[in-house]
């Protein structure tokens, strides 16, 4: 099977299938906004959970041998990161894993630092710990974002920052974060006590010019200190079926995480969640490239589309994820504009505030993992919409 092999340009009804993505907004509105595809699953993942259906019986699930041996070789072919089976937590998804790992790690009253803009599960996985949230705000310059380390070094030297969250890709900035910055970062954390969180769940859509690092390819010292979170969910858009592992490789980290997620009772997994795991690592890997290649190309689509026809937005580069992240200058706020889209232009995208109040001001994040023509259609009501409001509120912050 081949890349040319697999049609995503086949637009799927997903509507009436209590779809959060499509059945949360109403007959009409193009959802660009929450963070799963519009195209099938690959057909190996199909084909394996039609087989377990066929069984006809789903008790509860023992995780089998077979499930950590797919985990292992699967970061090992694909990045470079050996892992050992008794490091590895499975769970029901990686932002549980987030708060299993924050009430293990901090008490309540403790700080959690975080990059803004950033994942806006984050927030509320802090805050329902009794955690309070830290932020270091990400250098934004022509069209990307880097650290500003002197400001992390000075958070994280708070002897109350307990924990820092690391998105990586991150999401909405779209950076995939270099080797060197990983370390930095590790070290500054080391350094100053503070244990490292990394969320990977978007490590396997990456652009072709860019290469994914993941934490647990760092010296032993700094996976002595971090807990790595990652699932197929993204990548394989089965977000649904609800599966994600947590890598802890100290043993005393492991037990604490490990009773906080029983704790919070995500201990238990979905059967065809396993199942589907294990088909998108054993055989997959072909579908994954295909739909890196489809998204890549929808981001062209996207970068043309606003250079030739909407002045006054600046796309910026998306190294990683699915998510684009638009810049817009001369426009209200981003929560007015997302509001205005949707309800006069039948647009659903994210408004930036949601993921960081200041930084996320300016800016909407826009689901690029669909097929072409829905883009396309999404990108013309886009420009109606931003047409009508270009230039009625001030430019004094771009």
């Amino acid at each position: 099977m081949t890349n040319d092999d697999f049609n995503f340009d086949v637009v799927p009804n997903r509507r009436g299938t209590a779809c959060y993505k499509w059945d949360d907004v109403a007959d009409g509105v193009l959802p660009l906004w929450v963070a799963d595809m519009d195209f099938p699953a690959a057909p190996c993942i199909v084909e394996a959970l039609e087989e377990r259906v066929k069984h006809g019986v789903f008790g509860y699930v023992k995780v089998p041998d077979s499930y950590y041996d797919a985990v292992i070789d699967w970061f090992e072919r694909r990045h470079g990161w050996t892992m050992q089976r008794d490091w590895i937590i499975y769970t029901s998804g990686v932002v549980p894993a987030v708060s299993a790992i924050i009430k293990a790690v901090a008490k309540p009253g403790e700080k959690v630092l975080v990059q803004t803009p950033v994942y806006n599960c984050f927030f509320s996985s802090i805050r329902n710990n009794g955690c309070e949230l830290v932020e270091n705000e990400l250098l934004f310059a022509d069209g990307t974002y880097t650290i500003d380390f002197a400001d992390f070094e000075q958070k994280v030297a708070d002897p109350a920052v307990k924990v820092f969250l690391l998105c990586n890709p991150h999401n909405p900035a779209g950076r995939v974060w270099t080797a060197a910055e990983l370390r930095r970062m590790g070290e500054l954390c080391l350094k100053h006590g503070v244990f490292v969180v990394a969320d990977e769940i978007h490590c396997e859509i990456v652009s072709p010019v860019f290469t994914f690092t993941s934490y647990g390819t760092l010296p032993t010292q700094f996976l002595q200190n971090a807990a790595i979170c990652t699932s197929p969910s993204k990548a394989f858009n089965i977000a649904g079926l609800q599966i994600a592992n947590i890598t802890v490789p100290d043993a005393d980290y492991r037990r604490k995480i490990d009773k906080a997620i029983n704790i919070n009772e995500v201990c238990d997994v979905n059967a065809f969640g396993v199942v589907a795991l294990q088909a998108a690592y054993n055989g997959g890997e072909q579908w994954l490239e295909a739909v890196n290649a489809y998204i890549h190309a929808n981001y062209k689509v996207l970068c043309s589309f606003v250079k030739e026809q909407m002045p006054g937005v600046e796309v910026c580069r998306l190294e990683g994820t699915y998510l684009a992240w638009l810049h817009l200058c001369g426009f209200p706020p981003s929560s007015d504009v997302a509001k205005c889209l949707e309800n006069e232009y039948g647009l659903r995208v994210s408004p930036g505030f949601i993921y960081g109040r200041t930084a996320g001001r300016d800016f909407l994040r826009l689901n690029l993992a669909c097929p072409k023509a829905v883009l396309e259609e999404a990108l013309a009501r886009l420009k109606r919409g931003l047409d009508s409001m270009a230039g009625s509120y001030s430019q004094e912050s771009c």
